[in-house]
């Protein structure tokens, strides 16, 4: 129920932030080409990074992440935080904040707005299951996601598919809108633009995690070579132990974690299967 009211009260905080910028702007998004592409462009992008600037605080209120700084004289935590600075001086990479959250899943995820404003967190699960090296593994990798600037590029991919959905689906509706009655005019606009953005948004969906899932494969890329290739493998295959022990009942998240929850829509997962990853760094050169 938390996880829910804070979904719902950020969308709305998002919903209303954008309805004040339209406002100021005189942009209403009923008029032509250019007033239409302009209300996408600040829904589509403007939505996408107000929830990337967000995401550090919304990920950690919403897994409950419980902030460590290597002097709580818990071995596992003090050791978390030692590994994730190594790892981060190793890659030349400001400090994130580091987290556990209380949970049997197996599972870590990175987020925040930038290389300086980022967040590494592991389930508690994921720390009692798994070796020291292979947590190394999984915390190279989240450390690779950060380096690469996965979230802020995520982040434009999906802003661009937002825009272009809003833009196109506002567009068409628009002309059936003038091709029928003018009693049912409205009707019709507003009934399109609900099916269009529906098909079109999972469409962009099927481009946004066909990049998400080569961004998987550049994170296990560098968190071989931070922490080493046999490390990667070896969290990918505990993983692979573990599937069962992966939530998949907050698909909102599946993106900022290092393994999906598995799924008969292959197109729109966001992480390619584990056999794959492991795969691909065994016959790596």
């Amino acid at each position: 129920m938390k996880r829910i009211l804070l979904f719902v009260a950020t969308n709305l905080a998002i919903m209303v932030t954008l309805s004040i910028v339209l406002s100021v702007l005189g942009i209403d998004g009923y008029g032509g080409l250019q007033g239409q592409m302009l209300f996408a462009l600040v829904w589509g992008m403007g939505g996408a990074f107000i929830s990337l600037q967000m995401s550090r605080f919304v990920a950690k209120q919403a897994m409950g992440v419980q902030l460590v700084d290597g002097r709580t004289g818990q071995p596992d935590a003090d050791w978390l935080y030692a590994t994730v600075r190594q790892l981060t001086d190793r890659a030349g990479l400001p400090m994130p904040e580091v987290g556990i959250y209380e949970s049997p899943e197996v599972n870590a995820f990175a987020t925040g707005p930038s290389k300086s404003r980022s967040l590494v967190a592991v389930s508690s699960g994921l720390l009692r299951t798994m070796q020291r090296d292979e947590v190394e593994g999984v915390l190279a990798h989240e450390v690779a996601h950060i380096g690469n600037g996965d979230m802020v590029t995520m982040t434009l991919i999906q802003g661009v598919v937002n825009a272009f959905v809003i833009f196109f689906a506002r567009v068409i509706a628009s002309l059936l809108r003038n091709a029928v009655d003018e009693r049912m005019s409205g009707a019709v606009y507003f009934m399109t633009v609900i099916v269009l953005q529906i098909v079109l948004g999972l469409l962009g969906s099927v481009v946004v995690a066909w990049f998400s899932r080569a961004r998987e494969f550049r994170a296990d890329a560098g968190a071989a070579t931070l922490a080493g290739r046999g490390k990667m493998i070896a969290a990918l295959q505990r993983l692979q132990q573990n599937t069962k022990m992966i939530e998949a009942d907050h698909p909102a998240l599946a993106t900022l974690k290092i393994s999906g929850s598995r799924s008969w829509m292959a197109l729109l997962s966001t992480h390619p299967p584990l056999e794959t990853r492991i795969a691909a760094l065994q016959n790596a050169r």
